[in-house]
């Protein structure tokens, strides 16, 4: 959510998964090269729509493998779960299990890394699968325990869609 363009409409979302067992998760707004103004105009805390939850009745979730770094809540009264992914909240990179793979064939362990892994000539032939698992395996040994978003460090990342976020 962000502030002045949807923060006041958590009624109106809450009101379209009461019947919907399905589960809408908020992302919070990222600080990137590129949206430093954007994210110092609308950027909310996770945290801040988190307590909201919880005064209305909602219920933290234990961690299930398949929330990655979302932290979902769920209330009696409705089908459906929240689920929110919060990058600024403490210990957030330990429970993140997310890659990507990005249109030029690198691999980037993190959103806000300051590179990337190139699988591009691995892509290329199916009898080179072997090697693409290693050099996976060997990049992920070396992945940081965390970003540096809460230093305004955005690593090389100045947009979010360059890499699939």
């Amino acid at each position: 959510m962000r502030r002045d363009v949807n923060h006041h409409q958590l009624d109106t979302f809450l009101a379209w998964i009461q019947p919907r067992p399905i589960q809408l998760r908020f992302i919070e707004l990222m600080e990137t090269g590129e949206g430093s103004d954007l994210f110092r105009k609308h950027h909310i805390s996770g945290q801040v729509l988190r307590d909201e939850l919880i005064k209305r009745g909602w219920i933290h979730q234990l961690r299930q493998r398949s929330d990655g770094p979302a932290q979902v809540f769920c209330h009696p009264d409705y089908a459906g779960e929240i689920g929110l992914i919060m990058p600024y909240e403490k210990d957030f990179c330990a429970t993140c299990n997310r890659l990507r793979v990005s249109s030029v064939g690198k691999l980037h362990l993190c959103l806000f890394g300051d590179g990337g892994v190139s699988l591009r000539d691995l892509l290329q032939d199916d009898a080179q699968q072997y090697a693409l698992e290693e050099r996976i395996s060997d990049a992920l040994r070396e992945k940081k325990q965390t970003h540096f978003l809460h230093q305004s460090n955005t690593g090389i990342t100045q947009n979010l869609s360059y890499i699939g976020g």
